[in-house]
């Protein structure tokens, strides 16, 4: 059987033997009361690693970013965010459907910075003709912005012009230990400025499901109130943590590989007749690239890839995605660049 070589996305990884032996053999409680062992311990390992008071397992980044929004933010007020954020984007407006929060969305760079002047000018006062500002939400990586990692110095920046307006910073870290590996730094100097992260277990770090929140006590204790509310309260959650566990424990060596397949990968795409990649923003795993070539149209560019088993997708026209991930070995990568270079010469 012809191996799918799927870049679609980083969410397609499948569990690891040591993940599925170690959710076989995990330990269990019930969450909800406090008592699954497995989730305390990679709540516990989670807040550690991020350099805060306490996490909390939710079962995805959506989850995770609508609990820290809901937390930080009171009705009616408003969160600063990007305009090409996966919160504002892909989230399905559930910070204002759910929460009746008004996001401000102000521009992202192609890497993924909202200017600090955009920031400071947009903080809203309380005054009754307009929403009171509550917090400001930064993506790392910019998922949308090539996958760029944000630097601590920025994020740093960001959180001045935050306490001196009184507001909460939260991350949408989906992808954050690939921004610290990509930097070469502690993933906690990426946070420490920030009141609050969410981090993907099924992205880069390959588990199958969840997502862990990071922050103070006081605020934890608030969003495991909102998991609640939106139906995440979860039993027998361990069989989630004990994969987890094993990402965390395992990450860096394999999100290196990840984005030494990514960058290898780019540049056989950029030699490419009828191709061409961005190489300067190729810093983690994500790929963007277009397409030059007038023999083939971009449907059927995708749809003739998929029918030599390399599954991948138009974002918008003329822009496609690939995402390298823990089932894309090197050997993929090459058969992906013959099978491109067959399809458009």
């Amino acid at each position: 059987m012809t191996k799918i070589i799927d870049l679609r996305s980083d969410t397609v990884t499948q569990p690891s033997d040591q993940m599925r032996d170690a959710i076989s053999n995990s330990l269990l409680g019930d969450d909800v009361f406090g008592e699954d062992p497995t989730v305390n311990e990679i709540e516990q390992k989670a807040a550690q690693i991020m350099g805060k008071e306490s996490a909390l397992l939710v079962p995805s980044g959506t989850m995770g970013n609508l609990v820290s929004i809901l937390s930080h933010c009171e009705r009616g007020t408003e969160i600063i965010l990007g305009h090409k954020s996966h919160t504002f984007v892909y989230e399905g407006g559930g910070i204002s459907s759910v929460g009746g929060i008004h996001s401000r969305q102000l521009l992202n760079d192609d890497i993924g910075i909202i200017d600090l002047d955009d920031i400071k000018y947009a903080v809203r006062d309380d005054n009754v003709h307009y929403p009171k500002t509550s917090a400001i939400s930064l993506e790392n990586t910019h998922n949308m912005c090539f996958g760029s990692p944000i630097e601590p110095n920025y994020i740093k920046s960001v959180s001045v012009i935050a306490k001196e307006n009184n507001l909460k910073l939260h991350v949408d870290g989906a992808r954050i230990f690939n921004a610290a590996v990509s930097l070469n730094i502690d993933v906690k100097d990426l946070v420490k400025n920030v009141d609050s992260v969410t981090f993907c277990l099924s992205k880069g770090l390959a588990a199958p499901i969840g997502s862990v929140v990071c922050g103070t006590k006081k605020f934890i204790d608030k969003a495991r109130r909102h998991r609640k509310v939106l139906g995440g309260g979860m039993r027998q959650a361990g069989i989630i943590a004990a994969a987890g566990l094993i990402s965390l424990d395992d990450c860096t060596i394999q999100i290196k590989k990840d984005h030494n397949n990514a960058k290898i990968l780019a540049e056989g795409l950029n030699k490419i007749k009828g191709l061409s990649v961005q190489l300067n923003h190729i810093q983690t795993n994500i790929i963007f690239f277009k397409l030059e070539s007038n023999k083939i149209t971009d449907q059927s560019f995708v749809k003739s890839m998929n029918s030599k088993g390399i599954k991948f997708f138009e974002t918008s026209p003329n822009r496609f995605r690939l995402v390298t991930h823990y089932g894309i070995t090197k050997k993929d990568i090459y058969k992906t660049l013959i099978e491109f270079d067959k399809c458009l010469n």
